[in-house]
């Protein structure tokens, strides 16, 4: 949750800058990224499934 707020703060901090005419500023503090990515946050959405057997089911 720190990491939300801190963003959020960013966000504000870049919009008053821009209102002061300190555009330049304001990106920076939008592009600003506290600490690296190490991995890469995407999962895999392929699990493994159990198989489901109903009595009665005909296979194909």
């Amino acid at each position: 949750m720190k990491a939300l707020g801190k963003k959020i703060e960013n966000m504000f901090v870049a919009i008053t800058f821009a209102e002061v005419g300190e555009f330049e500023t304001a990106r920076e503090y939008l592009r600003e990224e506290e600490r690296p990515r190490q991995f890469d946050r995407v999962v895999s959405t392929v699990r493994p499934r159990k198989e489901l057997k109903a009595p009665g089911l005909q296979r194909r």
